[in-house]
């Protein structure tokens, strides 16, 4: 029978770890043409392996919203205003590859709406919230072959939120912005197996 692990006792309540192992001043600070929204749901907050929250820290423009609460709607109509070119990131049957061609078809800044949550509550946004329905959806297909993850991953494309976040904004952004955000993901990671005793 495999032991339950003892939730993080005290943690820092900027990245969720040990206090010991702390990674709030490595967080990156960018202000980017992009503007990544998250829509989180509320049951992630209290989940310590949620990178979400990393992402909204590190992006200065971003905005991160809570879903899912009983007896509170969302009103995400501003997330449709037509200065943006507004894209939904998740891999659903009609989404397209976010690629360097498809970013460049429209010179409008991007607006990522990016659903955080296990893979049915993300799978649920754009239905949840008829905002959303006529909104298209982007993907990245390559496969993740990284050999370490904070939760297990039930698909070969599947990444944590920072990490996702990451691979679309090398797409959008460019490199730089990429390696800061994977950097970030990395020290989360390898911090998180370090205090599960499968980092050395």
């Amino acid at each position: 029978m495999q032991t339950r692990k003892r939730k993080t006792k005290d943690p820092c309540l900027g990245c969720y770890l040990h206090k010991n192992l702390c990674i709030c001043d490595l967080t990156p600070r960018m202000t980017l043409r992009t503007r990544v929204v998250l829509l989180v749901h509320h049951r992630e907050l209290k989940r310590t392996t949620n990178t979400g929250r990393l992402a909204h820290r590190a992006l200065i423009n971003s905005e991160m919203l809570v879903r899912g609460r009983p007896g509170e709607p969302l009103n995400l109509s501003h997330l449709t205003t037509t200065d943006y070119r507004n894209l939904i990131y998740f891999p659903s049957a009609e989404a397209v590859e976010l690629s360097p061609q498809f970013v460049a078809a429209d010179s409008r800044p991007i607006r990522l709406i990016v659903p955080d949550g296990n893979w049915r509550q993300a799978s649920k946004v754009p239905y949840r919230h008829s905002e959303l329905r006529d909104l298209a959806h982007v993907k990245i297909s390559e496969p993740n072959q990284a050999t370490n993850h904070l939760r297990a991953e039930h698909m070969p494309e599947g990444m944590a939120t920072l990490e996702a976040i990451a691979r679309a904004l090398g797409i959008i952004e460019g490199d730089e912005v990429e390696s800061q955000l994977t950097v970030f993901y990395r020290a989360k990671l390898e911090r998180t197996l370090l205090a599960r005793g499968q980092f050395e």
